[in-house]
């Protein structure tokens, strides 16, 4: 399985690979680019990449093989998605070795351009199978913030960072699979276990922890690096601990750290459906932290399919309408089967934000938070040409993966 960030097709990026050396020119564009839209500008792409036309010219003085006329739509990066369980009748979990683990993703992959999705970081949660994703909720948090987590696969880190190499399959000396740990501070043996996690090069999130402000301040203040408060049922994107408890002013719990001022803000995942989160709440941290949020979807299996019975994980959950779902032993919510197209306008409805900073959340945070905006999340000379056209509504009507455009 991929160890970096999944490239949404990447067969598809190799295929006609003598089209690959064709220098594209896309004109009549309204570029995302640098927190700007830039109306009616060009851009080149080569061999998979973007590139600076002049010194392109200069050394090769070809013209374009193909011009691109994008019509006035908006052309942004690819959307990266940090958080998906599966869709499309695919269960991550639930997927068991190397060779259906590629299957699941590539038809994930596939089934995801039509929303604009070019990148993304295939999610486990915490069940009986041997965990080697990408990104990991769980097992290390707390019983009573579980989710839609089997409670019987929970576990402590009694015995230190040597528990996260055992459960996580890290191994020193090779790039990582898992890129991403979503953990409670407060489980025992965690905290003393943080600093050994971000020198794995892991990314570290916080979620599934208690109310409480003070275990968060005390990482932060330990001048470990972390840098997301992920998802998860009472964490900061769902504001679920700050609403249950009624966001004490004493103690208004991991979600205070948005107003922090002792320490840099931590980027922050928000499933925008309008569900997971209320929008007055998405609001409420937009407000706090415009440049930390990270939109994910957390979809799993049922996104894509038609209501009724599914898994996530071991767990049964259903499939309600087109909106929620839940487990169906007890009603919790379970992930859920929004698409990240969608994330974003619900995002720009729900905050009144611009329509630049509705992309970014789903393009350069998201890059910015897995250390990859060198060549995901913007149009800079240099990225990957994964580029998606919108229109003024922010639906998707184009898609393409290293400069080859693809069937949505």
């Amino acid at each position: 399985m991929p160890s970096q960030v999944n490239q949404v097709v990447s067969k598809l990026q190799r295929n006609k690979e003598h089209n690959r050396s064709r220098l594209v020119k896309i004109v009549n564009a309204r570029l995302i680019r640098d927190h700007k839209i830039i109306d009616d500008d060009v851009l080149y792409l080569y061999n998979g990449k973007i590139i600076d036309p002049q010194t392109y010219f200069f050394t090769f003085g070809n013209v374009p093989d193909v011009v691109i006329d994008a019509k006035g739509l908006l052309v942004a990066p690819g959307f990266i998605d940090v958080q998906i369980n599966g869709a499309f009748g695919v269960d991550f979990s639930q997927l068991q070795n190397e060779e259906k683990m590629r299957i699941g993703i590539d038809k994930v992959a596939k089934g995801l351009l039509k929303y604009g999705c070019t990148s993304f970081v295939p999610t486990i949660i915490s069940s009986g199978v041997e965990i080697n994703g990408a990104e990991i909720l769980g097992p290390f948090i707390e019983p009573d913030k579980c989710g839609a987590h089997e409670e019987s696969h929970l576990r402590t880190a009694s015995g230190g960072f040597s528990d996260f190499v055992k459960v996580y399959g890290l191994d020193e000396g090779k790039d990582q699979i898992v890129k991403i740990v979503t953990v409670a501070p407060e489980v025992e043996g965690v905290l003393d276990s943080l600093e050994d996690l971000v020198h794995a090069r892991i990314t570290v999130s916080l979620g599934m922890l208690s109310h409480m402000i003070a275990t968060p301040m005390c990482v932060y203040s330990s001048n470990i690096n972390l840098n997301y408060l992920g998802h998860s049922s009472a964490t900061v994107a769902q504001a679920e601990s700050a609403v249950e408890k009624g966001f004490h002013h004493r103690d208004p719990g991991i979600i205070g750290l948005l107003g922090t001022t002792r320490v840099s803000r931590p980027y922050y995942g928000i499933i925008c459906d309008g569900i997971h989160v209320h929008p007055n709440s998405i609001k409420m941290a937009y407000d706090s932290h415009p440049d930390g949020a990270v939109l994910v979807t957390d979809a799993m299996a049922a996104m894509g399919l038609p209501p009724g019975d599914y898994t996530l994980g071991d767990i049964p959950v259903r499939k309600i309408g087109d909106e929620r779902v839940e487990v169906i032993d007890n009603g919790r919510l379970a992930g859920s089967v929004i698409t990240i197209d969608a994330c974003v306008r619900n995002f720009r409805e729900f905050t009144g934000c611009t329509i630049i900073e509705a992309v970014e959340a789903a393009t350069l945070h998201p890059a910015e938070l897995l250390g990859i905006q060198n060549i995901k999340g913007t149009l800079n000379v240099g990225a990957d040409a994964d580029l998606v056209f919108l229109n003024d509504d922010l639906k998707v009507m184009r898609c393409f993966i290293a400069g080859e455009e693809v069937d949505i």
